[in-house]
């Protein structure tokens, strides 16, 4: 808690598509007549025109996101900007909620613009690729702007959110008092946050629970029911701990049973937007760009990317063999594999051996 005359700390939102908007309504809500915050937030904004208006206009005028989070108000005290360092400078506290594959070109263009002493917190579900293996998401952060990044993690689907339905998601922090303050940003009455120290196994979680996601999906779209479904939900969360327990350091099996762990891969496997992707690539032969502009009016499909990255570091390890479901989704994803031999790569999966 903020103490006698300590300055009230500013936010900024970087990333504004129906996660970010949603994300945006909570905090806006969150910060007003707060002791803690400042009341305006400014929100980084990537301009486009929607039917003949900058999407910055419409939001700033009309407080909705109608692109990517129609009929939901945005709070008026959150403004925004087309400019990322405009948004971000003087920011004590940056909240990315980017699309996982622009989060390097974004920091580069704000190192500068940063506050020495600023946090950030990650709400992005991706990896980067190295030669020595993953990078997370909030490492890139840090190492580009120079600052402390937690992360948050959960079955958080945003429409639901945007509507106030209850829900839970996980803060993982290394910094106990650095994980108080965000949870007192984020937490509302229909939005509870836990917060746990294993970020990195938090982060994980969010980046892998996407492609299995997909899986959930193509089952879908094979005809399949809820007890095939629990088979995907099942051997994909065994891949998720096997996999974290490879490339993340110190990761802690009772961190899966977070928020950010088995709530978040049920809620994917049955309304996240990759389980929508994984039915539309069994039922149609159009390619994942194709489905991205007329599914997701422009943004983008996580799980396939997050799927081409855990194919590469796993073939640089050689480790494939171990696991199968990760490398089946990514390949019928590419069109190399018929969704049909999902159920195959179910059916003779090692741990059914």
């Amino acid at each position: 808690m903020l103490k006698g005359n300590m300055a009230k700390k500013s936010v900024c939102i970087v990333g504004s598509g129906n996660w970010g908007s949603a994300i945006a309504k909570i905090l806006g809500k969150n910060v007003q007549g707060s002791d803690i915050f400042e009341e305006k937030i400014l929100m980084y904004m990537y301009e486009e025109n929607v039917n003949g208006r900058k999407l910055t206009e419409i939001v700033n005028t009309e407080h909705e996101n109608v692109k990517y989070l129609p009929g939901v108000k945005i709070p008026e005290n959150v403004v925004a900007v087309p400019e990322v360092c405009e948004a971000c400078t003087g920011a004590d506290i940056l909240v990315f909620v980017l699309p996982h594959q622009f989060v390097r070109t974004t920091c580069q263009k704000m190192v500068g613009s940063i506050k020495k002493n600023a946090i950030a917190i990650s709400l992005i579900k991706g990896f980067a690729i190295t030669d020595s293996g993953i990078q997370l998401i909030s490492s890139i952060i840090s190492e580009i702007l120079g600052i402390e990044c937690a992360v948050m993690m959960g079955a958080n689907l945003a429409v639901e959110v945007a509507s106030e339905q209850f829900c839970e998601s996980t803060i993982g922090s290394k910094n106990e008092v650095t994980g108080r303050l965000l949870k007192q940003l984020f937490q509302t009455p229909y939005f509870r946050c836990t917060v746990v120290e294993d970020a990195n196994t938090v982060e994980s979680c969010g980046a892998l629970k996407n492609v299995v996601g997909i899986g959930a999906g193509i089952v879908d779209g094979l005809g399949y029911g809820d007890n095939t479904k629990a088979a995907v939900i099942r051997l994909g969360l065994m891949e998720m701990i096997k996999f974290c327990e490879i490339f993340t350091t110190g990761s802690k099996t009772e961190t899966f049973f977070e928020s950010c762990g088995v709530a978040d891969l049920v809620a994917t496997c049955h309304g996240g937007r990759n389980r929508m992707l994984g039915e539309a690539v069994v039922k149609s032969d159009k390619t994942i760009r194709e489905l991205e502009k007329e599914i997701l009016r422009g943004q983008s499909f996580q799980g396939p990317l997050v799927a081409k990255e855990i194919y590469e570091i796993l073939e640089k390890k050689n480790m494939l063999q171990r696991f199968p479901l990760f490398v089946t989704v990514h390949k019928i994803c590419k069109r190399e594999l018929e969704p049909s031999n999902f159920i195959d790569c179910l059916r003779e999966h090692p741990e059914h051996m």
